[in-house]
This record gives C-alpha cells, structure tokens and sequence, in this order.
C-alpha cells in the first residue's frame, strides 16, 4: 500500500534517519558525521540531534552524541509483538548446547540482517552480535538464504549496482557474482560462507520456512575458521540446522 505524500511526517522521517546513523562502529557522533551519514543538511542534522537529547534518547556532551539505553524501547516494542523471537529461542538453545557452537536467526530488513534471537557458546566475531544487531545480507549466509528466496529481480534490486564494500578479502563484492552465488545457494538449500563477513569465521545458514513454505527467516551456526573447514560445516552442521528448520515450520504463521 503506497502512503500518500501529503500524509508523511517529513520531521519524524528525518528523526529516523539520524538515528539509524549509529551503530556498532559509529555510536558516537558528532553533528557532521550525522549529517554525512543521513544525507541530512547540517542544521537538519542538529535539530533532530537536539530533539533527541532533550527526549532522553541521546546523549551530548557539547561536540558528541551517543543514543541513550531509552532508544531501546522502539525496538523492544517491535520484537515483544512478534512471536518469532519467542518460538525459536528455545530450538537456539538446545542446538548451541549440543554442538557447543552459536547459533543466531535473523530477518531480511532490505539489504541488511537483523537478529532476532541468539544462543551464543563461544566469541568468534570481533564486534559484539546480539538482538537488534545488524550486518549485511550479501555477505552474510542467513543473508544469502534469505535473499535467494526472493525473486531475482527482487534481490538485484537490493544488491544494487556495485561493486559492494568488501568486508575482508574474500568477500565477494560484485553484484552479477553474488547472484550466481545465490542461484546455487537457491539449489542446494543451504548457503555457507568462508570469512567473508570476517577474517577467522565462517558459517551455514539455513531458510526458515513458515507453514504454508514462505521463508520467513534465517538460522544459521558460526563458527571460529580454526576449528571448521567449510565441508566439515556442511557435513557436521547441515543435518542439525535442518532438523531445527522442520521442527520450527509447522509453529511459524
């Protein structure tokens, strides 16, 4: 359904932008960083800020902002309202115990990842993963089920023209690639991915699938490059991602 024009609220858009500027790697800004980052003008940029800070929902200390915990509230609100985060915790914490390594579901939020739930055994990422953590689909394997589930034209839409931000070396960068890449991922049912995300881990994903066989998510395991080859994630994993897959579909709407 297509919101008329006349209807959106141009602030609240703007206040939303600034805010999805912080993350994991920039969580303190300062008024031209948001500005950049959002495509805001600098006064713009400055008012939102403010707006915040006097809300309770960030922080200033007269050059930097940081978002503040209160921000949390938006998006609690959001996962106490959809039961997936509540109907796979449960599976994520059997299948972490008996393979003693993390596993994670995540939902496609246009060309990034979202997690939603996670059992975590061990760190094998440099950067904190928890709810609400975001990373890139195209180089991520929950990204790459998910994204090979949607039509192609659909997910070249999302690749978008290239060449993409390589994460390590061994990231595949351009969009024609990544799409062959998901074709063979669309085939076999299952996506892995060899450092591409970071140096040190690699990963298989697996598509949930709700009842009536939409893919609704995606559960995958980490694990530390050191300790898994890439066929040892297929041979040791794929079976126990599978079973967790079937056991989840008949419970997803």
């Amino acid at each position: 359904m297509r919101i008329p024009d006349r209807d959106i609220m141009s602030g609240l858009v703007k206040g939303l932008a600034v805010i999805e500027t912080f993350s994991a790697a920039q969580p303190r800004q300062s008024i031209a960083q948001v500005a950049a980052a959002s495509g805001l003008d600098r006064a713009t940029a400055r008012r939102c800020l403010l707006t915040l800070a006097h809300q309770g929902y960030a922080d200033y200390d007269g050059k930097f902002f940081t978002l503040t915990p209160r921000v949390l509230r938006l998006g609690t609100a959001c996962l106490s309202t959809m039961p997936l985060p509540q109907i796979v915790q449960p599976e994520l914490d059997r299948l972490s115990d008996r393979i003693g390594q993390s596993s994670s579901v995540s939902i496609l939020d246009g060309d990034e990842i979202v997690y939603v739930a996670r059992a975590a055994q061990r760190k094998v990422m440099s950067i904190a993963l928890g709810v609400g953590s975001r990373l890139p689909a195209y180089c991520t394997s929950m990204g790459r089920v998910m994204l090979a589930a949607l039509p192609e034209a659909e997910a070249s839409a999302r690749l978008g023209p290239g060449p993409l931000p390589g994460r390590t070396g061994r990231t595949l960068t351009d969009p024609a690639t990544i799409l062959a890449e998901l074709a063979r991922v669309r085939a076999q049912g299952y996506a892995v991915i060899d450092q591409e995300i970071e140096l040190g881990l690699r990963s298989i994903a697996v598509p949930l699938r709700d009842a009536a066989g939409r893919v609704v998510a995606g559960l995958n395991i980490g694990a530390a490059a050191a300790q898994a080859e890439p066929d040892t994630l297929v041979s040791d994993y794929l079976p126990a991602l599978q079973e967790v897959a079937a056991r989840l579909r008949p419970l997803l709407r």
